[in-house]
């Protein structure tokens, strides 16, 4: 009786962990979300009250000082016309203007075949008129109305 007892092993553990189910319950859940979250509706319909106040700040027209690719200068006030313009002439109607007007906002749109030296000469034409903050803007290959 010995005999057979001692051919017997005992099972060793196994310290693995099978993922195979776990990543069968994340694809499922993967699938699940993935087919309901275009059905969510993420808006909330709410009511507001009406009123007969004005609004606080008025949206005011920027000032665009737009550069071509030839290296002229073009000055946009308040939507009006596009004007060519030297730096001298540039420099003293911005400083006016944005004196009179301090939180309109300034931007120099360069054409993207223009010099970027051109550009960067605007920008500090802007700078010496007191302009507090510029953005600059890229545009397509376009040439100004004249």
């Amino acid at each position: 009786m010995s005999a057979p007892y001692r051919r017997r092993r005992k099972r060793q553990l196994k310290a693995e962990i099978n993922v195979v189910p776990y990543i069968d319950v994340m694809l499922v859940l993967l699938i699940i979300f993935m087919v309901t979250a275009p059905l969510m509706n993420l808006g909330v319909g709410v009511e507001l009250p009406r009123s007969n106040a004005k609004s606080l700040a008025q949206k005011q027209e920027p000032v665009v000082v737009s550069v071509d690719a030839e290296g002229n200068y073009f000055l946009t006030l308040q939507g009006a016309p596009q004007e060519a313009m030297q730096a001298q002439e540039l420099t003293a109607r911005v400083a006016a203007f944005v004196n009179n007007n301090p939180d309109v906002p300034v931007y120099v749109a360069g054409d993207r075949l223009a010099n970027y030296e051109v550009v960067l000469n605007a920008m500090a034409l802007l700078q010496s008129a007191n302009v507090p903050r510029v953005s600059l803007l890229t545009r397509q290959a376009e040439t100004p109305p004249k």
